[in-house]
């Protein structure tokens, strides 16, 4: 009981801070509701960043990949920071500059309403089908799970995922539909300090476990007993080999942090140019330090189990279980709800503001004023929480359909990433490249991804069984030699959707040069250490990679 009170304690108490901070911001205008009336400062910014990006589904899978590659998977992380630095530095001007409320606003005005209006489609397909029902499902597993609610409420396992399911959701709702995105900001702020304490704990009382009380004869411990596991250059057949952070991964982390609305919207509301590349730095910062909360307690999982799990998911939370005292079980457990209503929440506020300002306001109802756009940009809300509250129970198999998922977000995430790449590059490249761009990058990844490997990839596992080949590595082996890793596949299909969109605005340019337009709407004086904290950063992360390369 001590451990439910001090989760409900720890939640409520999130609920007040984010609605007294909330009560003078005005709610009836675009930029109150969608970009907390531009004033979110840099503390706020980073803060929201880092709870955004966590879920259940990252903590827990990040942590199962370190318990079964190592240290490489920290690439996730640590490579993040320099997207952050790109973005602070070469993108975030430019979409302030421009008074944007969301990415494909741009796209409307270096090209033209058709393309911004397929973007923001792509972008609300992905939130709505792929995100969504995933985040609901999987937190509501883990709640269920970490208060043995079935027991607690005396119903049935599935019941019991329904009752989180809808509990996440309706409060998940509250916070992005009727507070709009300052709430969601503040409160993640207050949950990301939570996050920070608990998730540092996990390792902290992890290494104590496995080094006899002792932190340090902890570290000694687990770097002696597995060298090799601290590898920072992932190997063939793993799930991040080193030669995929020059090629893919770099694309897939500035498309997340650059472009990705559901990330970049808190940048947007940022007061001026400056607290937004701030807010960016520090949350670069702070990333470089995230392998301490997603990386070590997998690896530290793999010590005390002895590599001998049922399934690599399994390391994060039979930790938490095995060396979590008791009376802090309801504190981790409110930072855990609390990421988990931050990704939701987060992914619901961007699909609002994608159908209010590009969708309803642009083709619905071009005349409607503010209040009105508004306002049925939280009815649409309202019905997608609804379809993802229904939807989410059906998900059958949440690991892995989040892995498969993972991978159909490259449908879209390089196409998007191409065209306002090459809008910001070039002044002369025509509407006409940019539908291009997206019909055929998407077109190809599916047929690559969906068509060619699992054919290849197929057969190849066929051959192999029949030459007598049965050990998973080996087969892991087969699988990675019969297909190109989908992070090369990103850098291939990037680059030639960049050639294409370059062909046709050299032989079909558009017939005057795009020039950005400063709307106002906030200071762009730049952070005057920008460019050094930047490089800072940068020059952090590649000492790490150098220190732990074997």
């Amino acid at each position: 009981m001590l451990g439910i009170f001090s989760f409900l304690g720890f939640t409520l108490l999130v609920a007040v801070i984010a609605y007294l901070a909330t009560r003078k911001t005005d709610e009836g205008t675009s930029d109150g509701y969608f970009l907390g009336g531009r004033s979110l400062t840099a503390g706020v910014i980073a803060g929201s960043l880092l709870l955004t990006n966590l879920s259940t589904e990252q903590i827990v899978g990040l942590n199962g990949s370190a318990y079964k590659d190592g240290l490489s998977v920290m690439a996730w992380e640590t490579l993040a920071a320099i997207a952050m630095v790109v973005t602070a530095v070469f993108l975030l001007p430019r979409y302030l500059k421009g008074g944007l409320t969301t990415i494909p606003q741009f796209l409307a005005d270096r090209f033209d309403v058709a393309t911004k209006t397929i973007t923001s489609a792509l972008f609300l397909t992905g939130y709505v089908v792929v995100l969504l029902p995933v985040i609901l499902y999987s937190g509501s597993v883990a709640i269920s799970g970490m208060f043995d609610v079935p027991e607690l409420l005396d119903v049935s396992e599935e019941v019991a995922l329904v009752i989180c399911i809808w509990g996440i959701g309706v409060i998940g709702s509250i916070y992005a539909v009727f507070g709009g995105l300052k709430a969601v900001a503040v409160s993640d702020s207050i949950n990301a300090i939570g996050l920070m304490i608990g998730g540092i704990l996990i390792p902290v009382f992890g290494l104590m476990a496995i080094g006899g009380g002792s932190v340090f004869e902890g570290i000694d411990t687990l770097m002696s007993t597995n060298p090799e596991r601290f590898d920072s250059t992932g190997g063939h057949g793993q799930e991040v080999p080193f030669s995929t952070i020059f090629t893919g991964m770099m694309l897939v982390q500035l498309f997340y942090w650059g472009t990705n609305q559901q990330i970049i919207q808190r940048a947007l509301g940022a007061k001026n140019l400056a607290e937004g590349q701030k807010g960016l730095l520090l949350a670069s910062f702070l990333k470089i330090l995230g392998p301490l909360i997603l990386v070590l307690p997998g690896m530290i999982a793999y010590h005390y189990f002895e590599g001998g799990l049922a399934s690599s998911d399994l390391a994060y939370p039979e930790l938490v279980r095995a060396v979590l005292p008791d009376y802090l079980v309801g504190f981790f457990a409110a930072v855990l709800f609390g990421a988990i209503l931050s990704s939701f929440n987060s992914v619901l506020n961007s699909s609002v503001t994608l159908f209010g300002i590009d969708i309803y306001k642009q083709h619905i109802n071009q005349e409607a004023p503010e209040k009105t756009v508004v306002k049925y940009g939280k009815i649409f809300g309202i019905c997608l929480a609804l379809a993802a509250m229904f939807i989410a129970p059906m998900i059958a198999d949440a690991g892995s359909l989040f892995n498969y998922l993972q991978e159909i977000n490259g449908i879209y995430s390089i196409p998007i990433l191409t065209i306002i790449v090459v809008g910001y590059l070039t002044k002369r490249v025509p509407a006409i490249a940019a539908k291009i761009g997206i019909i055929s990058g998407s077109v190809l990844y599916i047929l690559s991804q969906f068509v060619l490997k699992p054919n290849l990839v197929g057969t190849a596992l066929e051959e192999a069984r029949a030459s007598g080949i049965s050990d998973a590595a080996q087969l892991a082996l087969v699988e990675a030699d019969a297909y190109p890793h989908y992070l090369h596949i990103n850098m291939l299909l990037f680059l030639m959707n960049v050639g294409i969109m370059l062909l046709i605005g050299k032989f079909y340019p558009r017939e005057t040069p795009y020039a950005q337009e400063y709307t106002k709407q906030v200071e762009i004086t730049p952070y005057k250490h920008v460019n050094q904290v930047g490089i800072t950063v940068v020059v952090i992360v590649v000492g790490i990679y150098i220190y732990f390369a074997k």
